[in-house]
């Protein structure tokens, strides 16, 4: 399944659940859904808190998925071929080279 069938996926469980609708208490508005994929990301986070790996590898993965489902919905209610952009970003680091702080001595992505 490529990134386009993962986003129609979404959108059929946010129909599903009425969420797009415009009476909907949770509006899926760019901005509510950027707080969503913030707080989950959070929920990422949590599974190391204390700890070098996470405590329950499948809560792990449903957060991480959480985070991508968010991420896939803000890009498809933005009109934003996530797709694309990634694989032009991608192009656009491959040469890239991260001027090293001298505090710092972890590399980037």
């Amino acid at each position: 399944m490529d990134i386009k069938e993962l986003t129609e996926r979404m959108n059929q469980l946010v129909n599903h659940h009425g969420w797009y609708d415009p009476d909907s208490p949770k509006a899926q508005l760019p901005r509510n859904l950027a707080i969503s994929l913030c707080l989950e990301a959070a929920e990422v986070l949590e599974h190391f808190q204390w700890t070098e790996n996470p405590r329950d590898p499948n809560q792990f993965a449903d957060e991480l998925a959480d985070v991508a489902l968010y991420l896939l919905q803000i890009a498809s209610v933005s009109g934003i071929d996530l797709e694309s952009v990634i694989l032009r970003k991608i192009e656009k680091n491959w040469d890239r080279v991260w001027v090293e702080d001298p505090q710092d001595t972890e590399q980037p992505l």
